[in-house]
Order: structure tokens, then sequence, then C-alpha cells
């Protein structure tokens, strides 16, 4: 099949969740036999020009395992840089006539309409009602919400990644979606180097968080709650900004009064690989997610989690992880208290989270279920 990507910021990279998810359907499909096209977002690293590496600066296409990457016009602004991207690439796409135009996010997916007069088969993925995110203003919203629509109104099919989104799905717009959440592989353990060398830290002596820096993900809560703490371990969180500028400052203000919290930034590569390998606990105190790739990934290494009660994350987890009230710093205390006083307790999450992820979520079975959908086969519920 001639498949195309539009959606995503750039691959390869580490931006966000739907980035990840982006990068292994393209290559996995590609390696498969089909011919994959993903089109890039020109422009600088969401977590900031620092962090910029050949695949922002590239304006030429490149191969990357298989797949045809085609960087696109791009305004490089808050609110303009999925518009903007998503336009051209859809201008891009319609004109290579590809068998399916596979969309990733709500605001890119306004531009589907476009495809969808020109009679190309689209598909849409939501990975999250990205309108209720704080970080919005309410014409971005309001943009946001009109992707959504046009998703539920004019894609031939609409994938959601947790049964409480399907349900909203049905319930709003009453379309029938396909639940194919994203998949995982077991993940290999590496030991503390460059994190004791840079921020003296060592296996199991610290807490955590790792994930975008936006308000959404309730670090706020996390911050008050680790500071009530009577403990010696650390409280790492480890994340760029993402549009969400005023917030990182007062994350930033907000750590600054307890010397145990360590703000590391944007992380990748081996010092991501060892936040991971090495923590007492990984904590996601979201309010607001669609099916979080950090949480997959940090239960893939074979930690012990501890997240909001939010439905998008007790799906994942069920009983092999730890949960709290969400929105409560004093319940999300609580929680960690328990675990912190009971390192029995975290050494059994621990034992079972690797295994039970893994056996859950399959990346070759979200394979196989996409590329079906894309021939018009029903799958999934």
């Amino acid at each position: 099949m001639r498949i195309a990507f539009i959606g995503h910021k750039r691959i390869p990279s580490r931006e966000g969740g739907v980035e990840i998810v982006v990068d292994e359907l393209s290559s996995r499909m590609s390696a498969r036999g089909n011919r994959v096209v993903v089109y890039n977002r020109k422009g600088h690293n969401v977590a900031g020009a620092e962090f910029d590496n050949t695949v922002n600066a590239s304006d030429k296409p490149f191969s990357y395992q298989g797949v045809q990457v085609v960087p696109v016009t791009t305004i490089d602004a808050k609110g303009m840089a999925a518009l903007s991207s998503s336009f051209f690439a859809t201008l891009k796409a319609i004109a290579a006539k590809p068998d399916v135009i596979h969309y990733h996010a709500e605001g890119p997916c306004v531009m589907l309409r476009l495809a969808h007069w020109a009679g190309i088969r689209t598909v849409a993925t939501i990975h999250g009602l990205d309108w209720q995110r704080a970080k919005w203003g309410r014409f971005a919203s309001t943009y946001l919400k009109f992707g959504e629509r046009t998703a539920a109104r004019c894609a031939d099919e609409v994938i959601v990644l947790s049964r409480n989104m399907q349900e909203y799905f049905t319930k709003t717009y009453g379309r029938d979606t396909r639940f194919i959440p994203n998949g995982i592989e077991r993940k290999q353990l590496v030991t503390a180097q460059e994190i004791t060398s840079e921020y003296g830290l060592r296996k199991d002596d610290y807490i955590l968080f790792l994930g975008r820096i936006v308000p959404e993900k309730g670090v706020h809560y996390l911050i008050d709650a680790f500071g009530k703490l009577d403990t010696d371990k650390k409280l790492v969180i480890a994340g760029g900004s993402s549009d969400s500028t005023e917030y990182y400052e007062q994350v930033k203000q907000m750590a600054a009064q307890d010397p145990r919290i360590i703000l590391t930034g944007f992380v990748q590569g081996r010092m991501l690989q060892e936040l991971y390998s090495n923590a007492y606990i990984y904590v996601l105190p979201s309010d607001l997610e669609g099916m979080p790739m950090s949480l997959l990934e940090a239960m893939s290494y074979g930690n012990c989690c501890l997240t909001s009660d939010i439905a998008e994350c007790t799906e994942v987890v069920e009983d092999k992880a730890a949960s709290f009230a969400h929105g409560s710093a004093d319940a999300l205390y609580k929680a960690l208290n328990e675990l912190i006083r009971h390192p029995q307790k975290v050494q059994k999450y621990k034992n079972e989270a690797a295994d039970f992820i893994t056996g859950k979520y399959s990346w070759d079975s979200v394979v196989d279920q996409t590329l079906a959908l894309y021939k018009g086969e029903k799958v999934g519920e």
C-alpha cells in the first residue's frame, strides 16, 4: 500500500507520544513492504532550540528506516505550527495520491476534509481531547474542537486509544470508532552512569516524573505532595515545556524551594534510559491523557508506577500499579508515603510490570489492525 502520515511534529523525535507512535507505525509498515511517506514539520524542537538536530534542520526529503520523510512548510509559532504544516502536508499528500492518509491528533484533522473531498481514504487517530488542554486559548481550543468534529464526520475510520474516548465519540457525535491502543516492547535496563555523574543519582534513590511539563500533567500536585514527605529520596522532573513557558516557570519556582528536587529539562538517549531504569517510583499525576506512552515505557522498564485515577491511566495499568484521586495533592502525598514506607509493595509492582504491559500491548498487533483498517476491513471494537 501507499501510506501517508500527517499530524506529528517530526520523526525520529521524542517531542511527544504522537511522534513515538508515528515512528513505530511507519517504520514497521515500511518493513512489511508498504510505501510509507511521513510529512515532518519544519521548526525548532518544542523543548527548545538547543535540542534541535539534523531532523529539525532538514529542508529536503530523506530516508529513515525505509520511510520517506518529507519536511513541509511550517509557521513555527504557538498555535500555528500544526495548522500550517498539516495544510501543506495535505496538499503534498493529495498530489501524491496515496491509498490512505493517516492523520494524528485533533488539530491536523481539520485538513482531513481536503483529502476527503479529493476522494482519498482517510484514517484519524485521536490521541486525546486536545481542546481541553489548559495551554490553549479560546481560538486554539475552538480550532482543535473543529478538528475533532471533522474527524468524526469525514474520516473513513477513527481510531481511539481508550474506552473512555470511544464512549465520548459515541455520545457526542454518534460515531463508531475503533479501539486500537498503542504498543510497547520490553526495554533493556541500564546501570546508573550519566545520571550519577550529572546529578548524583543512584539506583532507587529518586522518584521520577518524565514527560512534557504542561498543566494537565499535574506536576504542581507532585511538587506539593513531595514537599510534605519525610524522605531522603529525590524528586526528578524530566521534560521540556512544549508551548507552556509560563507553567514551566511556575514549576521551576516551586522546585527551587526544595533542594531535593532536580529539574533535568528535556532528556533523550542514554540519560532517558538510565532515568527509567533506576527510579524507585515513576509518577504520572495527570488530569488529562490520551494513552500515555511514558507510562507504557515506565512499566516496560519494570517500574513501580503511581498514576492518577483517570480512566486513561487505570485502563492501562489495571491492578499492576498504584493510583490516587486525580487533582488531589493530599491523596498523592498519602500514596507516595505509603510506597516509600513499604518497599516490599514497590518491589511487587516492579516484579510484575514489564511482563504485564508487554503482554497486554503489542506493536505487531497494532500494525496488523491498522493495516487492515486501511484496507477497509473491520477491526477493533
